[in-house]
């Protein structure tokens, strides 16, 4: 709770990277997880949860060990790790019951709603990031750095809303939920995030899938109704809204200067990776290799301003797509290795909400929901995107939620208290 908590604090205007408040809090919870497993002096995994969590360190060593530099690999290592094998497997220890786990979902609600309520006030008022010449990119306490940071957490956030609006059993619990998830459209759109709109699409509609075909088509007509106020009544569809929209379909005819970079990067790192192919070019390696590989279609960075910062020149030292970036840098084990653990949590938390169905109650149904949902949310989105920024922890955290439900709280029967 903490964690989330401190990643409300407004980012350091003008530093490239570097860790966080949050972060350091992250640290501290590790190291209390590690402490009391040597105090206790039992397995505190089970052998399968082992593996999948742990599964990731593999092509991280190796790539760690091909690093430019022992800094560059350790700086790496110790970031990976932090994301996909250490902070998800602290929560896995902490969180002791599904009670836990909707606590922690709503606390993902919650802080959506907040920097969510930001944003759209950025928008409303011109004070947010650059977008064509205006102010009015919704960035939420993250700055014109991070644009993807708030719509990340409103992502999760609405995740979580939706699942627990498809499956708590209390009715008070759903109307929140769902209210809540309407609400998080709002700054949702004013982040002009084209790729987490369409991995929320598709995120939500596989949810409304996995919780009943009927209930599917009821939410469906509802969100449908919303949109059509949204839209036409309240004039969110604006022109710049709508053709950021009609942009998505253009990505080949007529790509802007930020598709072209992507599609630059991405060409980059494939080139990267076919060079090196089982090993890649080592931690951190892509900013090193991006010149070397990159045609002269590659800009010199993207511009940045707005939200209470300067202009400045963001450099693009990644190919904003997860899969690429490993793929350079760790190639075919790491990819192998950290795909493989993701498609392992999602098989387990499929899994678990078969189970869940399959009872004679439906408690634990919301949970199954949160946790693939944020799952296949990412899974999607990080074809659009990559880890970095303050936000970063938070996906550490959902990764955290996911391990847990595929891990542990799918189960037939729940685990006891590991406290």
């Amino acid at each position: 709770m903490l964690v989330i908590a401190l990643l409300g604090l407004p980012a350091t205007q003008g530093t490239d990277g570097g860790a966080t408040p949050a972060d350091a809090v992250s640290g501290l919870v590790v190291l209390y997880c590690a402490i009391r497993v040597v105090r206790e002096r039992r397995r505190p995994l089970s052998r399968t949860a082992a593996v999948v969590i742990g599964m990731p360190v593999v092509g991280l060593a190796v790539a760690a060990v091909g690093a430019s530099s022992p800094a560059a690999g350790l700086g790496g290592l110790g970031r990976y790790l932090q994301i996909f094998v250490l902070v998800p497997a602290s929560v896995v220890l902490l969180v002791r019951d599904r009670r836990d786990f909707r606590v922690l979902a709503w606390a993902f609600v919650a802080f959506a709603g907040f920097q969510g309520a930001v944003g759209v006030h950025q928008y409303a008022t011109g004070t947010g990031a650059s977008y064509q010449g205006e102010e009015i990119r919704a960035v939420g306490t993250f700055g014109p750095a991070d644009v993807m940071g708030m719509a990340t957490v409103v992502c999760f956030g609405l995740m979580c809303a939706v699942g627990l609006a498809l499956g708590a059993t209390a009715s008070r619990q759903r109307t929140v939920a769902a209210c809540c998830a309407l609400a998080l459209l709002a700054p949702l759109a004013v982040s002009f995030s084209r790729g987490a709109w369409i991995a929320t699409a598709a995120a939500c509609a596989l949810q409304l899938v996995l919780a009943g075909m009927r209930r599917a088509l009821k939410v469906g007509a509802v969100v449908a109704a919303c949109a059509v106020i949204l839209v036409g009544g309240l004039g969110v569809g604006s022109a710049m809204f709508q053709e950021r929209i009609s942009s998505i379909g253009q990505v080949t005819d007529a790509p802007d200067q930020s598709v072209t970079d992507r599609y630059t990067m991405w060409a980059a790192a494939t080139d990267m990776w076919s060079e090196h192919p089982l090993t890649g070019v080592g931690l951190k390696g892509f900013p090193e290799h991006r010149d070397g590989h990159a045609s002269l279609a590659l800009s010199s960075g993207s511009d940045t301003e707005g939200a209470g910062a300067a202009y400045r020149k963001q450099p693009l030292l990644s190919p904003h797509n997860m899969y690429l970036l490993v793929l350079s840098e760790q190639g075919l084990i790491g990819l192998v290795a950290l795909g493989g653990s993701w498609l392992a949590l999602l098989v387990c938390g499929l899994r678990g909400l078969v189970r869940v169905r399959r009872g004679r109650t439906p408690d634990g149904l919301d949970c199954a929901l949160v946790a693939c949902g944020l799952l296949i949310w990412q899974l999607i989105d990080f074809l659009y995107a990559d880890i970095g920024g303050p936000a970063t922890v938070l996906t550490a955290l959902a990764f955290g939620l996911v391990a847990w439900w595929a891990l542990v709280g799918g189960d037939e029967a729940p685990r006891a208290s590991t406290r």
